[in-house]
């Protein structure tokens, strides 16, 4: 029995060997085959077949090098007495036949018996199975942060399958035995040569499309018939074999034609190449350095394309000086990025505005143009870096002119500024204490004037921005009104100098009032703690909002001159307003285009069509003028009329009525018609009106 026990045991050890070894492979297959996958993606190559390829290739790869398998009771009890000093080399004893062992032999499986199970037995396997794990997540990584994007697109749109059309059913005439369509993408695109067993087309723009159609019965002519107007033959290759290749330009429909019997409407959908799209993550459109600030930008543009980007750069346009004397210097700026025909690529530059020759004052105007590998061109939008000037800030010039609600509080601004840079200059020669004291001095100027302007907020606190205050009035206290909810309102509502509404600005220049004022803030606290180099960008910025605010409250009137008409003296005071018409202009259009008109009636008709009626000669002529305008929308967009000009063909030849595809037909309709656009209305007067002015001018004429 004892022995029993063992020789399961030993058994059960072989299959967990076995099992760990087989995901230990595995985890080695799968980080090989991503890094085959990722080799493929770079040169074009469907990845997702080269990730199954080479995960099959290594995966058999290992088992053939070590057939794990293959490994019995016999040589794991060899491996047991190896590892394990514990069985005393005598593991083989519990694969021996009962009968075969001595009786020193019974005693010794007895004895190791007792030493089962081993624990720990698994360790060395478990660690060579951490290994390979260790592999594949380093693997994983490592494609992640090389292509992201191949990775993700691999394995959640197969190209395989996407390339393939849908499937559809079609009908096709039973004297065809076999279709096969074969389709060549152009080069640029990276696909290889695809074949299908169906008429429905979906393919690249400029891709070639070889028909070859094999009939079951001999025919004199095969045609194909494009968008219902172009007519080809197709070539006899021999016997029943028919051939015809064509490029693919535009989307469309088609049918064929054999001995004049046609086959049903098929489906062309062309797969545009778009241009790279390009998106700009920093900076913003318009990027501002203040005074204090570093002249760089870090630029982070994100790029992608259908089949694969070519190349990129930046066109940057500097603009320096002003008035007339503007010069324009343009660059073109490149990424120093290997773009290797890649579908996604995410580009990182830092724009050091001095190298580029900025001084301040200019301005830096800049796009982005990728170029994909079809020699298509795309551009992003056209961002503004401006660098502030400071001699701009601190002159005088406009200050007197145009509407200034704020005029006299430029000036002190402009003094704290020229206040500041000097205490710095001097700072090597002035004395600790002097230095803070002198600080502190601006510190307290740069709050008085933010409280001067905090009064066009409607504020009153002398601490913290449009904070609470407590205030006394003289007289009585008020005599206390029990019930009366406005009393109780008015004890705790303070009903004056409210910042929302104490100030007669607009809300954007109450905005910008405010960020002036939480500048002066930032600019109060660096100087009262003797910080005052820290202070300088916030003095600077407030003078640039207070300027631009400046700018917004200018208004501007025109000079016009008007001639009038001269009064006549003796009309004057009069009350003749009888020759006093309300001008009406009328004018008559004919509506050229009929062919609205002619599809409202076609709904009408195709609507009596469901009650039963049929149709007369004039309608099948309507019939005839609609299926005409689906022809040509379906030639546009086959995916959304192709079907209703099916059904429109089929409503117009079948005797039996069929609901379905007279709705589909009226939809298609209805898109085509869009929404009705409204048309004057001719005025309607009231009769009363009429009635009494008639009656007012009979008494006029009789006073005469």
């Amino acid at each position: 029995m004892l022995k029993a026990e063992g020789k399961n045991w030993i058994a059960g050890f072989r299959v967990k060997l076995i099992a760990l070894y087989l995901i230990k492979i595995i985890c080695f297959s799968i980080g090989f085959a991503l890094l085959a996958m990722l080799i493929a993606n770079y040169v074009s190559i469907y990845p997702l077949i080269i990730f199954v390829l080479s995960f099959l290739l290594f995966f058999a790869g290992f088992l053939i090098l070590k057939p794990i398998w293959k490994i019995t009771n016999e040589e794991v009890a060899k491996y047991l007495n190896e590892r394990f000093t514990d069985l005393e080399e005598s593991a083989t004893l519990f694969l021996k036949p009962q009968e075969e062992l001595s009786l020193l032999e019974q005693f010794q499986v007895e004895k190791i018996t007792q030493v089962l199970p081993i624990a720990n037995s698994l360790k060395q396997p478990f660690k060579k199975l951490w290994i390979s794990l260790g592999f594949l997540i380093v693997m994983l990584a490592t494609v992640f942060a090389i292509d992201k994007y191949s990775l993700t697109t691999v394995f959640s749109t197969p190209p395989l399958i996407m390339s393939l059309p849908p499937a559809v059913k079609e009908n096709v005439p039973a004297e065809i035995k076999n279709i096969n369509l074969q389709i060549s993408p152009p080069d640029y695109t990276g696909k290889s040569v695809r074949s299908q067993h169906q008429f429905i087309i979906k393919a690249e723009a400029g891709a070639q499309v070889s028909w070859n159609i094999e009939m079951n019965i001999q025919v004199k002519k095969l045609r194909i018939i494009f968008n219902d107007k172009e007519i080809v033959d197709m070539v006899n290759a021999g016997g029943l074999n028919w051939k015809y290749s064509k490029a693919i330009v535009q989307s469309g429909f088609y049918q064929i034609e054999f001995d004049g019997k046609k086959s049903d409407l098929y489906q062309i959908e062309m797969i545009p190449d778009l241009p790279v799209n390009i998106k700009i993550i920093q900076p913003k459109p318009h990027t501002t350095i203040d005074i204090g600030q570093l002249p760089k930008v870090n630029l982070t543009v994100s790029l992608h394309d259908d089949y694969g980007i070519a190349d990129a750069y930046i066109s940057a346009t500097m603009a320096s000086g002003k008035g007339e004397g503007v010069s324009f210097t343009e660059k073109k700026l490149s990424f120093n990025e290997a773009f290797k025909n890649k579908k996604e690529v995410n580009l990182s530059k830092l724009l050091d505005l001095r190298t580029l020759g900025m001084k301040p004052g200019d301005e830096l105007y800049f796009f982005i143009n990728a170029t994909d590998n079809h020699g298509q061109s795309s551009r992003s939008d056209v961002y503004l870096v401006s660098i502030v000037d400071t001699t701009e800030l601190m002159s005088m010039a406009g200050v007197t002119n145009g509407v200034n609600l704020v005029p006299e509080y430029f000036r002190s601004q402009r003094q704290i500024i020229i206040d500041t840079e000097k205490l710095l200059k001097e700072q090597a020669t002035l004395s600790v204490d002097e230095f803070k004291n002198r600080s502190n001095n601006l510190g307290m100027d740069q709050k008085l004037l933010r409280l001067r302007y905090g009064k066009f907020l409607g504020e009153e606190s002398e601490t913290e921005i449009g904070g609470d205050h407590d205030h006394e009035e003289g007289g009585k206290p008020a005599e206390e009104k029990f019930g009366d909810v406005q009393a109780l309102m008015d004890e705790y509502a303070h009903k004056h100098d409210i910042a929302e509404d104490a100030t007669f600005f607009e809300p954007e220049m109450k905005r910008q009032l405010k960020a002036v004022l939480n500048e002066m803030w930032s600019s109060e606290l660096r100087l009262r703690t003797y910080k005052p180099q820290e202070a300088l960008p916030f003095e600077y910025k407030a003078l640039r909002l207070l300027k631009d605010l400046q700018q917004k409250s200018r208004a501007y009137v025109a000079k016009t001159t008007i001639k009038t008409t001269k009064l006549k003296q003796e009309k004057r005071l009069s009350g003749e307003l009888g020759k006093i018409t309300t001008p009406i202009q009328k004018a008559t259009f004919e509506q050229l285009d009929k062919s609205t008109d002619d599809l409202k009636v076609l709904l009408a008709i195709l609507e009596r069509r469901k009650e039963g009626n049929a149709f007369n000669y004039g309608d099948r002529e309507l019939l005839r003028n609609g299926e005409g305008k689906l022809i040509l929308a379906a030639a546009n967009q086959p995916t959304s009329y192709l079907s209703a000009l099916k059904s429109l063909r089929k409503v117009s030849t079948a005797n039996k009525l069929v609901i379905r595809d007279i709705d589909i037909v009226q939809k298609a309709i209805q898109k085509l018609l869009g929404i009705e656009s409204s048309k004057p209305q001719a005025e309607q007067v009231n009769p009363e009106a009429i009635l009494y002015r008639s009656y007012f001018n009979h008494l006029k004429k009789m006073g005469k």
